[in-house]
């Protein structure tokens, strides 16, 4: 085979492989603006499609706590509904988002007039493709 048909091909294959991590990358980015969006108006029904059976806030000392606490996703959703939690118009901030296989990790600041604060996030893909919030890990700023 021809060098250059080589050297072509391989270039063809790893830009298709760069497009789909990208759009992968695109996917997971919009399921944490989703979420926090929907945080942000004390949306819990919305907010609910966005989050997995098994997401959890874990607070490690937070809020005067000498202890990791972990709240579950219907408490979570409970606050959100309640307007305990959420509520405020926040610039969301998104970086180093890595995809590793059906999962991802991002940092994201959450930037408000009530708060700011830093979160570790996961997100998981389900079998029909759509991405989903898994955990949050916030450190208040």
């Amino acid at each position: 085979m021809d060098k250059s048909i080589l050297i072509g091909m391989v270039g063809m294959l790893l830009s298709a492989c760069a497009t789909a991590q990208q759009s992968e990358t695109e996917a997971v980015k919009a399921t944490i603006k989703n979420f926090a969006n929907a945080g942000d108006f004390n949306d819990a029904e919305t907010l609910d499609k966005y989050l997995d059976e098994n997401y959890r806030v874990v607070m490690n000392q937070l809020f005067g706590s000498t202890e990791v606490v972990v709240m579950p996703r219907s408490v979570y959703l409970e606050k959100i509904a309640s307007k305990e939690f959420g509520g405020d118009s926040r610039e969301l901030k998104i970086e180093n988002v890595l995809i590793n296989g059906n999962t991802a990790s991002a940092k994201v600041t959450f930037k408000g007039t009530k708060m700011t604060f830093v979160s570790i996030v996961t997100v998981v893909k389900h079998n029909n493709g759509e991405w989903k919030m898994l955990s949050d890990v916030p450190v208040i700023m």
